[in-house]
């Protein structure tokens, strides 16, 4: 395995296995918040799945910028 594929599946499951731990997680923070108010915890919900879309756009977006594909 070459060294620049090494470096994206580390990478890749990284991210892969911190928004897992967080999705795992999830129902319990929803909750929590949703206690304090529903609207804030599906605001949290939808923030979270941004968030995980738009780090894999900012991934994809590095990689083409170092001419990777």
């Amino acid at each position: 395995m070459e060294r620049d594929n090494r470096n994206s599946a580390l990478a890749a499951a990284a991210i892969l296995i911190g928004f897992g731990m967080l999705a795992y997680f999830m129902p319990t923070i929803m909750l929590a918040i949703g206690g304090y108010s529903p609207a804030v915890g599906g605001i949290v919900a939808v923030a979270f799945v941004a968030a995980f879309f738009l780090v894999l756009y900012l991934r994809g977006r590095a990689q083409r910028r170092r001419g990777g594909e």
